[in-house]
């Protein structure tokens, strides 16, 4: 499944709304690690189909990042049923993204 691009306008029908588990990705261009982790995001969005995967561009959202508090990047969340299940901040393996999902 691809990545959605996660907006204020669609953040609480894509991931609040879901009934799938939902990994979102709170990042930036500028960022190096958000970088490294973008090809990792990208295979876990391509390899699960049971979850969705978006993205938050905290440059373009800065609400949406206040909102959740975000104070570093990359930021990994996990929502199930809405609810926030898990969260890590900075590169993470994929080994160590699919645990917390």
């Amino acid at each position: 499944m691809a990545e959605i691009t996660l907006t204020a306008a669609n953040f609480e029908a894509e991931v609040l709304r879901s009934e799938a588990t939902v990994l979102v990705d709170f990042w930036a261009t500028w960022c190096g690690p958000c970088r490294m982790l973008a090809p990792v995001i990208a295979r876990i969005a391509d390899e699960r189909t049971d979850i969705k995967v978006g993205k938050v561009n905290v440059d373009d959202e800065p609400q949406l990042a206040a909102q959740y508090g975000i104070e570093a990047i990359p930021t990994l969340m996990v929502f199930k049923g809405g609810k926030l299940t898990a969260k890590s901040m900075g590169y993470r393996p994929q080994s160590d993204i699919e645990k917390m999902l």
